[in-house]
């Protein structure tokens, strides 16, 4: 009499510990909202990154013959413009697509410009709490006293209207919270045992800072860094409404929300699709956070 034995199936181990990027994949996935934002956001970069080939006209041409035409789903509406035209008869759906170029540009700098000596200003509190720490987080304070958009008036004020000055403005407003946010972080990480053993195994203050402490502490600004992007487009929406960010005729969306203001009444689609636009995109970016925080918050992944 014979027996047959069967082995048990081994279990892939890749199923059973999947590799970090896809275990973020799938924490990230399960907020259906930031997967709708991430989306949208793809079609903005999709449509910045491309402009001159995506967008129907050149956003600087005026058609005389078509001033505040309606969008072209309208009665009065025509073909060749899908959004319409504004006040000086310029395509406003390739105002938007190059207006778009402007906005993640002013974001995607101002985050990087507060990021970075955000980073290093919070590492050095964090590891010297009684001799810098104190004086950096009470000049941090003293920004946070004031209001943000009335600091960036100020400054805009005092270097002139531009885009690079708009950056400068916005990085500015946005440094306190990264300062803080890594001092935080920093001061939580410097009495767990692996720096402990980092210091005992002789590691300097600088292999420290960057290479033992600030990796551990990236989960919380990466997400910081995805809420200023969003908090940044609309500062430089509020700065060109106010005249003070990108001048005309550059196309970008607050500047375009202040040409269009006169006109609210008589074509409401040269405000609203401007205002539509900043509208999604923050809104976008916000969820994207939502996201991001969802996944790197190891509280948030455990939980049931």
């Amino acid at each position: 009499m014979t027996t047959t034995s069967s082995a048990a199936p081994v279990a892939d181990p890749s199923t059973l510990y999947p590799s970090p990027l896809k275990e973020f994949w799938q924490h990230f996935a399960r907020n259906k909202g930031a997967v709708a934002g991430l989306l949208f956001m793809i079609l903005i970069v999709f449509c910045a990154l491309f402009a001159p080939w995506v967008a129907p006209h050149d956003p600087s041409e005026q058609f005389r013959d078509f001033l505040l035409t309606p969008p072209s789903w309208l009665p009065e509406g025509h073909s060749q413009f899908l959004l319409g035209t504004d006040e000086l008869g310029r395509d406003l759906l390739s105002r938007l697509i190059h207006g778009a170029r402007l906005s993640l540009l002013i974001g995607l700098a101002s985050v990087l410009m507060s990021l970075i000596p955000g980073i290093f200003l919070g590492l050095v509190g964090g590891f010297f709490p009684r001799i810098l720490g104190p004086t950096i987080m009470r000049v941090m304070d003293v920004m946070l006293a004031l209001p943000s958009l009335l600091l960036a008036v100020a400054i805009v004020a005092i270097l002139g209207p531009g885009l690079i000055n708009t950056v400068i403005a916005i990085a500015v407003v946005s440094l306190p919270s990264y300062v803080r946010l890594t001092r935080a972080a920093v001061m939580g990480e410097l009495n767990r045992d692996y720096v402990t053993a980092a210091r005992l195994a002789g590691a300097g203050l600088f292999r420290l800072m960057f290479v033992t402490v600030l990796p551990n502490c990236m989960a919380p600004l990466i997400v910081q860094a995805t809420l200023s992007f969003s908090s940044a487009i609309l500062d430089a929406a509020a700065l060109g409404f106010l005249g003070l960010g990108v001048q005309p005729p550059t196309p970008e969306w607050g500047t375009m929300l202040a040409s269009a203001r006169d006109y609210i009444e008589r074509a409401w689609w040269v405000v609203s699709l401007p205002g539509l636009t900043i509208l999604l995109s923050v809104l976008a970016i916000n969820l994207m956070g939502d996201g991001l925080r969802d996944a790197l918050d190891p509280k948030l992944k455990n939980a049931v």
